[in-house]
């Protein structure tokens, strides 16, 4: 019985519980690991009980504690580099990301996943679902670029070309290094020269309206090899179209639309060649002229359209006259012919006027005459 009590005031009886870990210390010195069970504390020993659910953290050095085989075995020890992270999933979910420093976890009784993710590349070539992509914990260590469907693009690393891009999402590592997507648009589209003043042959100032339709076909050529390729591709078009329009008047240009806008198509195919497009075609919408030029238009209008009304009352009237003296004729070699005639004036005279008096003496015609040389 003594010796019972003097073990009880000299030891301390203590109990591990299931999912629990206890360390055992003297005087602040590690001295062994417990698990699930019940022990006694020799004199000067306390214990540290752990939870096996949560990352393991103590106030003494890691590296003491891994001496003991026993503790390693049951421990997870990640170190985590500056230039990477670490994705932590527990049970099969994601649960954080880890960044440099080192992370201690319980083996056990979670079953724990690490994946490794190397920031100092840009591309992302860890097994990582990509709905995780998403995630705030991991989208602020990703830079994402979206290529559309009616677009392609040339990834550029620091400022070299490395590969051309399709229709897309395509996500990189955030690091220093300089990542760029030049991205163009593959659709038909279409270019306008507003507003265009120029000069004919014959120094007559206009206002044209141009356009053009034009599509990219070589995407490398079009940004690596030209600089503002749809800049170079206006300029081009402008000279075309300054160059062809000084070589006509202002007659020539009002007739030859198409034709001008035909040979700036013709002109504009080689420049675009080389800026990697390809011009479809091209036409002038609009020519205006200034001011005093549309005044003396109209009046070259108006006496054009006096002259050949002109001309036309001419021309009916010769006819006319023409027409008369056949009929004379005619009515002068036959009688039944001139009796027709003077039967229709009859009929026209009596449709105007209510009553005619007549006599049978003389000629009818000649009656009518004096009547209505009378009135």
């Amino acid at each position: 019985m003594k010796n019972e009590l003097l073990k009880t005031k000299i030891m301390k009886r203590i109990r591990i519980n299931a999912g629990m870990v206890g360390l055992v210390f003297k005087n602040g010195d590690y001295v062994r690991v417990l698990t699930e069970g019940k022990y006694w504390l020799g004199i000067g020993q306390y214990v540290n009980i752990f939870d096996m659910r949560l990352a393991f953290k103590i106030g003494i050095a890691l590296e003491v504690l891994l001496r003991d085989a026993k503790l390693k075995e049951m421990l997870d020890v990640v170190d985590v580099k500056d230039s990477e992270i670490v994705l932590l999933y527990e049970n099969e979910n994601f649960k954080s990301v880890l960044t440099a420093g080192r992370y201690v976890y319980w083996k056990g009784l979670v079953e724990r996943k690490f994946v490794r993710a190397d920031l100092s590349k840009i591309e992302i070539t860890e097994n990582i679902d990509l709905g995780l992509f998403k995630n705030y914990a991991l989208v602020k260590y990703l830079r994402v670029f979206e290529v559309a469907a009616h677009e392609s693009g040339l990834l550029m690393v620091d400022d070299v070309y490395v590969k051309s891009l399709k229709s897309g999402i395509y996500r990189f590592w955030m690091n220093d290094i300089s990542l760029k997507v030049l991205k163009v648009d593959l659709r038909q589209l279409q270019m306008e020269l507003a507003g265009q003043e120029l000069l004919t042959k014959d120094k007559a100032a206009v206002r044209i309206n141009f356009y053009t339709n034009y599509k990219v076909i070589n995407v490398e050529k079009a940004l690596l090899e030209n600089k503002d390729f749809e800049k170079q591709l206006y300029i081009s078009l402008q000279l075309a179209l300054r160059a062809l329009v000084g070589s006509y008047s202002l007659d020539e240009l009002l007739e030859r639309k198409a034709n001008i806008a035909e040979a700036a198509f013709e002109e504009t195919k080689a420049a675009s060649d080389k800026l990697g497009v390809k011009v479809l075609n091209c036409g002038i919408r609009d020519i205006i002229l200034t001011g005093e030029m549309k005044e003396i238009m109209n009046q070259v209008l108006v006496a054009q359209k006096k002259a050949q009304a002109n001309v036309i009352f001419r021309r009916e009237e010769t006819a006319s006259t023409r027409s008369l003296l056949n009929t004379a004729k005619l009515m002068e070699e036959n009688e039944m012919l001139y009796k027709l005639k003077e039967m229709e004036y009859v009929e026209k005279i009596a449709d105007k006027i209510g009553e005619i008096t007549l006599n049978g003496n003389g000629n009818m015609v000649k009656q009518l005459r004096e009547i209505f040389s009378g009135n």
